[in-house]
């Protein structure tokens, strides 16, 4: 497998779990939060929960064009995507430290695949820019 294959794959994967998060926050967010013990931990405006969706879905797409496109020409979109996996670690990592997250295990989960995630786009973001 080449390195540019490698790459293409992580962002379908990304683009995959993102899109699906998204999902589940826009049209699910109810039974999700039901399904993991945090039902009263919803805002009384579900908007909120329907922005969360939106966004993902609006970053799951953007992996997606990276997946099916020119890693080079996509650089911008890579560096917007590493940015938002900096972001969402940044947020959660803070409140598990502070210790105020309603249900730790969803919040560190997500953390850590998304760390994990991070840290591949990155890798990929220094091989393309070497690689111009």
């Amino acid at each position: 497998m080449s390195r540019i294959s490698y790459y293409k794959g992580l962002f379908l994967v990304a683009a995959i779990y993102d899109l699906i998060l998204g999902l589940v926050f826009l049209f699910f967010s109810r039974w999700a939060f039901k399904l993991i013990g945090i039902s009263d931990k919803l805002p009384e405006f579900i908007g909120y929960l329907s922005l969360i969706g939106a966004f993902l879905l609006v970053i799951g797409l953007a992996y997606f064009l990276i997946y099916k496109g020119d890693l080079q020409k996509n650089i911008d979109l890579i560096l917007v995507g590493l940015m938002y996996k900096l972001a969402y670690c940044s947020i959660a990592f803070f409140y598990a430290l502070v210790g105020n997250i309603p249900h730790f295990i969803f919040f560190a989960l997500f953390g850590i695949l998304d760390l994990i995630m991070l840290i591949l786009m990155l890798e990929c973001y220094m091989w393309v820019s070497k690689n111009r």
